[in-house]
């Protein structure tokens, strides 16, 4: 595609522009903005509906006390037990036991902290979900 008809198509991203490569009068290629594509702007908006389905579903597990509010907040922020474990520094069985009420209404200041952390929240908002 020539660098004009790059899509500008305005969409999830907001402000942000993602590079696309495009050929320039010279039939060389160049990277060029884009503020999105249509097709892409559709299939994102059905992944973020999928994701806030996914959420909610956990809210309702965390609420019941199904789930710790620790698994709200790794949904939340797309992170998987492997991926947390990585960025606190614990253990992946750790992480995935802390997932249980139980074993989280256990956790020192430390252990919270390090989660908080993470998630860029104070304890009490790792700990209270809504």
């Amino acid at each position: 595609m020539e660098k004009k008809d790059v899509p500008q198509d305005q969409g999830i991203l907001g402000h942000v522009r993602v590079i696309c490569y495009a050929t320039d009068k010279n039939g060389e290629y160049v990277k060029s903005q884009s503020a999105g594509w249509e097709p892409t702007n559709i299939a994102n908006g059905i992944a973020w509906e999928f994701i806030n389905e996914e959420l909610a579903g956990i809210l309702e597990k965390v609420k019941k006390k199904k789930l710790s509010p620790l698994a709200y907040h790794m949904n939340k922020n797309l992170m998987d037990v492997k991926l947390l474990s990585q960025y606190t520094g614990l253990g992946a069985w750790r992480v995935k036991r802390h997932l249980k009420p139980r074993a989280f209404n256990k956790l020192d200041d430390e252990a919270l902290q390090r989660y908080a952390s993470v998630f860029n929240v104070t304890v009490e908002q790792l700990k209270e979900v809504s």
